[in-house]
């Protein structure tokens, strides 16, 4: 038996972005590029996995907009021709780079292109929830869920029925596209607020994660920190960040992803090459964007940029991984000595960080699982796993807290976006009465009405726009979703209200804003 275990999680969100009315939209884009970036070559990397019978558990958290997403037909349709024109960039780049020293880094996209083509009609059968789906099945990883619409929970509280709607519409979700209920939740932001676990247990929600300080500052003190879970009032398992091990990654300047070797983020030919011939692959307006050709590493901080080296930066993977078991065996031998169970190391990730954000990521977790398979010390497990064997863990209350910048709300109410919220309880507050007043309504069209209004609350109430707004990350668009989707429900409401329905608006919304077909605005009852 190991002296300890290492617990990796995932979260895998973006949020529900669909265009129907526009051939190309940039901000689509972003889902695109996660696919053949992240979800996929994880995927990929799961299957040799288990080909190989390397031992690895984990979490993986697929939220809601982005399962609904994955199933999409319009939006995977055209994900289908996004990895299309990628194969086809990259044998025209073979063309072009002939004799140079980037010949073998177009001959190494085209192949990769082609072999995630390869998996995604082949194993997969066009269905990225199939692959979830079949590790989940298998016991190799807890596929968990969050808030319907990574609605910022803390901030929602203050109107009935809000919070436990994101959480209601999340399981139901969830069972819909997996196949059974989920037993845990990446709580949005990992923002956790007293009280919320009353609501998670109504739901059959067994486990969540909190930042360190969320343990750490819990009441009475956790005995073992944040090396073991605690329990909540109403008997929901938190599970606390491991700082040291999460930093070890996630940090470009002092984890591995900033090594001088890895290939560069931000060179990419669709800024370095001409723009006639680069055209057919940008934004059709002209606008110059991130194709996913890469030729250059890090280097270091200057612009100057060396050439790529896939063989180099394929070897730094294994030494880091190497490097970050022991780290990880080193940790667990110490902390063994101190409490009266198997220690376990929590690190939970952005799971665009690996592939995305860090091209060689997906490697790197495929060389620690097999690593760590050889280790007599350390093991991978699932939450499941670790509180089937420790079922009795310490009572507490838990810290409110979230993994945002300084630690708590900061990053979601200030300033510069606090004039959301006013909207987000009005319109929930109207969603509520609007419900239970038309709790029997046999009328189809104003149920169509009620249930998109439902839908448009449930967009609004994303927390990606208050996040952009504060970095200054496409904030036009973070704004202009917000506008819309407040715009949206108004007009809907007013039409509900004034019995004056404007059809080809209703469906027009409908088509666009489609998440979740099963939609029923009773569930603000």
């Amino acid at each position: 038996m190991p002296k300890g275990y290492w617990m990796l999680v995932l979260h895998s969100h973006l949020p529900f972005v669909k265009h129907p009315e526009y051939e190309y939209f940039l901000e689509e884009q972003w889902f695109y590029e996660a696919i053949s970036e992240t979800y996929l070559p994880i995927l990929k990397y799961m299957k040799r996995m288990e080909d190989e019978g390397v031992h690895f558990r984990f979490a993986v958290s697929v939220t809601p907009p982005l399962a609904e997403m994955m199933c999409d037909p319009l939006l995977m349709g055209r994900y289908e021709q996004h990895l299309d024109k990628l194969i086809e960039l990259s044998e025209k780049e073979i063309t072009r780079t002939k004799g140079t020293c980037f010949e073998h880094l177009a001959f190494m996209y085209r192949d990769r292109f082609k072999d995630l083509r390869d998996f995604y009609y082949g194993w997969l059968g066009r269905s990225l929830i199939n692959g979830y789906k079949h590790f989940l099945e298998k016991g190799y990883i807890d596929v968990i869920t969050c808030g319907f619409t990574h609605g910022f929970l803390p901030l929602l509280n203050n109107t009935t029925n809000a919070v436990r709607a994101q959480i209601e519409l999340a399981v139901r979700s969830h069972a819909e596209k997996f196949g059974q209920p989920p037993k845990g939740i990446w709580l949005p932001e990992c923002a956790y607020f007293d009280g919320l676990d009353a609501v998670l247990a109504e739901y059959g929600i067994r486990y969540f994660f909190v930042d360190t300080h969320g343990v750490l500052y819990a009441k009475p003190r956790p005995r073992f920190g944040v090396y073991a879970p605690v329990y909540t009032e109403n008997g929901v398992a938190a599970f606390g960040r491991d700082y040291y091990s999460s930093k070890q990654v996630w940090s470009s300047k002092e984890g591995y992803p900033g090594d001088e070797y890895y290939r560069d983020f931000y060179r990419d030919i669709g800024y370095d090459l001409d723009h006639e011939y680069i055209k057919p692959y940008i934004s059709p307006d002209g606008e110059r964007v991130f194709t996913g050709l890469k030729y250059h590493r890090i280097t270091g901080d200057s612009d100057y940029k060396e050439f790529y080296q896939p063989e180099i930066a394929s070897q730094k993977t294994v030494d880091h991984a190497k490097h970050f078991v022991q780290g990880r065996e080193k940790q667990v031998e110490e902390i063994a000595e101190l409490i009266d169970r198997r220690p376990m190391v929590v690190s939970p990730y952005d799971a665009e960080l690996f592939g995305h954000w860090w091209f060689e990521g997906p490697e790197f977790l495929y060389n620690v699982f097999r690593e760590m398979d050889k280790s007599d010390v350390v093991k991978a497990l699932t939450p499941l796993e670790y509180l089937h064997e420790y079922p009795t863990n310490q009572v507490v209350k838990v810290n409110p807290s979230s993994w945002g910048d300084k630690g708590y709300y900061d990053v979601w109410l200030n300033q510069g976006n606090d004039w959301i919220y006013r909207h987000l309880h009005f319109m929930s507050d109207s969603m509520v009465n609007l419900a239970k007043y038309h709790h029997n309504t046999g009328d189809d069209t104003i149920r169509r009405c009620l249930n998109q209004m439902s839908r448009e609350l449930f967009l609004a109430q994303s927390s990606d726009w208050a996040f952009l707004v504060t970095t200054g990350t496409a904030i036009e668009y973070a704004v202009q979703r917000t506008k819309e989707h407040i715009y949206n429900f108004l007009r809907l409401k007013e039409m509900v209200e004034n019995r004056d329905f404007d059809y080809a608006f209703l469906g027009a919304v409908e088509n666009k804003n489609s998440i979740f077909q099963s939609m029923d605005f009773r569930i603000y009852c």
